[in-house]
């Protein structure tokens, strides 16, 4: 296992953050919608009761799927205080009694029973796992599962776009996250977490094992486009305090290079893309 040190400095942004959690209120509803709804397609949820979102920040994917699904109880966990009371406001405003937020930390062993849950989620939480804490989480996921239920992994690797500076910054995060023992990827140019995910799944014995890509395009001129600059303006300013601790640049130079980003994505001239992949496996019956 990685030290202590490492997993307590593991967050790349602060959790406890007011900014932070207005951006993953953005950015959950974009990926449910880019992703073609709440859960995989086809998916049989007939013996699907219990669902468990993990990371689940401000909620919005639990509380999509309570008030999709009335009948079914969801359970979201989050590290952050000020984000899971900001979600049980939320489920308590619209009467989603069926809604339920803990807070958690990920990295230590669930607290629930084994056999708990007919469908874990967990999306983009490579931004806090250690390399090595992996396979722990994976044991611990399939020890709340239930025989027959499904686990699903989703994950991102950096945007490719147009943008000198907004490519520095991310292959800035990209090595940090390297350095710090969060990436799979033998250079650190990319976070190299997707093509992970079958094998997490497949070393705790899921089986029946799926996968779906997906793109998000924010190129200006587009649906996305203007979501993604605020996400941006966000994302790219509360990185600078993790890239200027692990020495990948100066606060001088991610401050340089943050607002010139932000200039180079409202050029009618930017492109961008982002790739991202979910997974998932069903839990030997």
């Amino acid at each position: 296992m990685a030290d202590s040190t490492q997993q307590q400095g593991s967050y790349i942004f602060e959790a406890e953050n007011a900014a932070e959690m207005a951006r993953l209120i953005n950015q959950d509803r974009i990926m449910t919608r880019c992703m073609g709804g709440l859960f995989p397609p086809r998916l049989d949820l007939s013996s699907v009761q219990d669902v468990l979102d993990i990371a689940c920040g401000p909620g919005g994917w639990v509380l999509d799927v309570a008030r999709a699904y009335p009948d079914r109880r969801v359970t979201g966990i989050d590290i952050s205080q000020l984000m899971t009371e900001f979600a049980r406001y939320q489920a308590m405003s619209e009467g989603l009694h069926n809604a339920h937020f803990t807070v958690m930390d990920t990295l230590k062993p669930l607290d629930f029973p084994d056999n708990s849950f007919d469908f874990v989620n967990a999306r983009f939480v490579s931004s806090f796992m250690p390399k090595q804490a992996w396979p722990l989480f994976m044991q611990e996921c399939t020890r709340i599962t239930r025989r027959g239920g499904i686990m699903r992994l989703t994950e991102f690797e950096a945007n490719m776009t147009t943008s000198y500076a907004f490519e520095r910054l991310h292959q800035s995060a990209a090595r940090a996250m390297h350095k710090a023992g969060q990436s799979f990827s033998p250079t650190g140019w990319q976070f190299g977490i997707t093509p992970m995910l079958g094998r997490f799944l497949r070393d705790v014995g899921y089986q029946s094992i799926q996968k779906m890509s997906f793109v998000l395009d924010s190129s200006a001129g587009t649906e996305d486009h203007l979501s993604q600059y605020q996400n941006a303006l966000v994302a790219l300013k509360l990185i600078q305090p993790y890239l200027v601790k692990t020495s990948m640049l100066t606060q001088e130079e991610a401050e340089s290079l943050y607002q010139r980003a932000l200039e180079e994505m409202m050029s009618p001239d930017y492109c961008a893309m982002w790739y991202f992949l979910s997974v998932w496996g069903e839990k030997p019956r």
